[in-house]
């Protein structure tokens, strides 16, 4: 019975993983149908109604207690502002992408996001890489170069993306709070500047929420479910499956993105952004398969010393260093 109950807690959690990153690869279909409204009105929309849906959730499963002990922690709470900066950024930045026709160099900046996590360790948290992992973050590099000469400029979209979200992974790691938890914190900070700019919009003239439709209206407000929704089932899943397998699944978003750019916008991909695209994945290649392989011998290790010392808290030891195994294999991926 404990067994297929644990059989059936992964199926759950893979399932909530498929969704969470399926939404999240697929949101370039949505943020087109918001239009008229600009990239700014779309996103401080998404900043006021996220706060709305976070918190009704919240207050359904009565989880406040965090609220009122981070209150008390300036450090924290100075943290979840650079957070809630940063994850500005990489949100204006992708509906503006995805809205002026740079979907496939948006779904670049997921791609190499691992790369530059890794990078940014290296650089701020002194972490010491292994052979294969320097190879990818070369290989990394090199694709950047050769995307440059064939947009005859730097990804700065994808570069832009990429950069604001290792940070703000960085950055979420420090406050150590749970996804609802972090994300009602983050969008209260966001809340009076959009509602503010919202209500400028309005005393203009200019806002679409008021000017068009009850139908345009109510897609700007479920830009709140649109964020909060991936993010209920990825806490799912996060709960459920391995790290590992987390940082697997990530890749779905990043490659549904670039589906929809090339099968449905029909953006251009000229031979030579072909070969950058194709160095990025070849670095994810050599980041993953080395995640793995270091996983695999921690929990054949685990695995040794549990058949070596049975009865003396094996159990225990092996859950932890499992953790951090699964934890080894996903960091390259989503820290």
């Amino acid at each position: 019975m404990a067994g297929e109950s644990s059989k059936g807690e992964r199926r759950t959690g893979l399932l909530n993983g498929f969704a969470a990153y399926g939404m999240w690869g697929l949101v370039p279909l949505y943020w087109p149908l918001l239009r008229p409204a600009g990239s700014v009105e779309i996103l401080a929309h998404r900043m006021v109604w996220s706060l709305a849906f976070v918190a009704a959730a919240l207050l359904f499963v009565r989880r406040w207690a965090w609220a009122a002990e981070l209150l008390r922690q300036p450090r924290r709470l100075g943290l979840i502002a650079v957070a809630a900066t940063v994850i500005t950024v990489n949100w204006g930045v992708y509906i503006w992408a995805v809205n002026a026709g740079h979907v496939v160099e948006a779904s670049l900046g997921y791609f190499i996001n691992p790369l530059v996590t890794i990078a940014m360790g290296v650089l701020l948290l002194k972490e010491r890489l292994r052979p294969v992992q320097w190879a990818a973050v070369g290989v990394g590099l090199a694709a950047v170069l050769v995307l440059t000469v064939g947009y005859g400029h730097p990804p700065w979209i994808s570069l832009c993306l990429a950069f604001s979200f290792a940070t703000y992974g960085l950055v979420k790691k420090k406050v150590n709070l749970g996804g609802l938890e972090s994300l009602t914190a983050e969008t209260a900070i966001q809340f009076l500047p959009a509602l503010g700019y919202l209500a400028w919009l309005t005393a203009r003239g200019d806002s679409t929420f008021t000017t068009g439709t009850p139908g345009h209206a109510a897609l700007l407000a479920s830009t709140g479910v649109v964020t909060a929704l991936p993010l209920v089932c990825f806490g799912a899943a996060a709960i459920r499956v391995p790290l590992s397998t987390l940082g697997l699944l990530q890749y779905l978003a990043p490659v549904f993105q670039f589906l929809c750019g090339v099968l449905y916008f029909h953006e251009a991909m000229p031979p030579e952004r072909w070969a950058g695209f194709g160095l990025v994945w070849l670095a994810l290649v050599l980041l993953t398969g080395d995640a793995l392989r270091v996983a695999r011998r921690q929990r054949g290790l685990v695995e040794a010393a549990a058949v070596r010392a049975p009865g003396t808290g094996a159990g225990t030891g092996a859950g932890t260093a499992a953790g951090t195994g699964a934890g080894a294999a996903a960091a390259p991926v989503d820290r």
